[in-house]
């Protein structure tokens, strides 16, 4: 953490700023997203990450602009993160708005990175174009969340206004979309999804996975995850995440009873979020096994590893980092025909998928898939994620296209 003389604290929007990091850097990125919280996944990760490689390179420098309770600068070698004060996002944690624009606008011309990337389509976007419009510095989307549907109702609401949200949605994205020379995706269906809606300056570049700490090597010590877990010695269907409506997590609930009596199979649910208690209300939820959101990245490889069946259900995923994970662990993934998870389970040919928010098709799959043979998938899935997903393949990929955009 950056120090300030005693008695001061900081404040982003009026305090100096300290120098640069690696001011000779041939290549510095600004990250800003409002998708960043304690207990948020795939797009921190992905920001952890990108730290991590480009702390490695000394040619390289990034800044991360995150939300945070209070104004805050954390250093690290060639990285610096600011965090911005900004409420809560009502029924959305652990997410924060990004609103202090003052703040923004002297990070921006302060750091003066070669370019910038969005992580979030609202006022962030607009903002750093004010901030940056005599700058010369390009700024790029990055596509981590499939929002039409997500404010449209999934697509699975018979209310009469949800089909005009997400037009509407879909025509500020478009407008939005003028602020950007490349909007980067991580999957072919999200680039299908865009280009369908006439967004098509687009580039795709797959996230990655932690090879050497998601690894086949933690399901030699499954008895003693599931011991140290307090999890049955049975088959173990499981989901680690965000538990929020998008991730359709109802929908295994209602298949559960009916897969649950096929199979002998248990069914564990690691995570937290809004939809927690409504999850535990379920009339199956008696029979779900509920664990606490894990934050520690070798514990998480532990209890991926120490399950049968990974399940991704939400079918709007941009990417689907989770199953990627539990693939690289080498644990088959049973996911809807929809969104990235799905993506993932019909390129690695490691799981199997089933019909979007249908759980007599998800009880179908189910049970089809433990009667598999769940070590060769495993095995599929590992040589997926390795040939494909690579964090350093990831970034080199990356680094091209922010010098294609740079040197344009």
């Amino acid at each position: 953490m950056v120090r300030l003389p005693d008695g001061q604290t900081f404040r982003a929007g009026v305090s100096p700023l300290p120098a640069r990091r690696r001011p000779a850097a041939t290549l510095s990125v600004l990250d800003v997203t409002e998708w960043y919280g304690a207990t948020s996944g795939g797009i921190r990760t992905y920001l952890h990450e990108k730290a991590r490689y480009i702390g490695a390179r000394p040619d390289l420098r990034q800044v991360i602009v995150v939300p945070g309770a209070v104004d805050q600068i954390d250093d690290a070698p060639g990285v610096r993160m600011y965090r911005l004060r900004g409420p809560r996002i009502p029924g959305q944690p652990p997410y924060r708005f990004m609103l202090a624009m003052r703040s923004l606008m002297r990070i921006a011309q302060h750091e003066r990175p070669h370019v910038i990337e969005i992580g979030s389509p609202f006022l962030v976007p607009w903002i750093m174009q004010r901030a940056t419009r005599h700058l010369d510095i390009p700024l790029l989307c990055f596509h981590h969340t499939n929002v039409p549907q997500l404010l449209g109702g999934l697509g699975q609401s018979t209310r009469p206004w949800t089909p005009h949200v997400e037009s509407g949605v879909w025509r500020y994205l478009r407008r939005l979309d003028r602020l950007f020379p490349l909007t980067i995706v991580t999957s072919r269906v999200a680039a299908r999804d865009l280009a369908a809606h006439g967004i098509e300056r687009v580039v795709r570049v797959p996230l990655g996975v932690d090879l050497d700490t998601f690894t086949p090597v933690r399901c030699e010590r499954r008895t003693e995850t599931r011991a140290a877990l307090g999890l049955p010695d049975a088959p173990l269907f499981g989901y680690a995440g965000r538990f929020a409506r998008e991730k359709a997590l109802d929908v295994v609930l209602d298949a559960w009873p009916a897969i649950e009596a096929q199979t002998g199979a248990r069914l564990v649910l690691a995570g937290a979020g809004p939809m927690a208690e409504r999850l535990r209300r379920h009339p199956a939820a008696d029979r779900v096994i509920f664990l606490p959101f894990e934050q520690d990245r070798g514990r998480l490889a532990d209890y991926l590893a120490c399950l049968d069946v990974y399940l991704s259900p939400g079918p709007i995923e941009t990417f689907g980092l989770a199953p990627l994970e539990a693939l690289a662990c080498g644990i088959p993934v049973l996911a809807p025909a929809a969104g990235g998870a799905g993506e993932h389970v019909e390129e690695s040919g490691a799981g199997r998928v089933y019909v979007p928010g249908c759980a007599a098709s998800l009880t179908e799959e189910a049970v089809a898939l433990l009667q598999a043979d769940l070590v060769g998938l495993g095995l599929r899935g590992r040589h997926y994620a390795e040939r494909e997903h690579a964090w350093d393949t990831v970034f080199d990929r990356l680094m091209a296209v922010y010098r294609s955009v740079v040197t344009t």
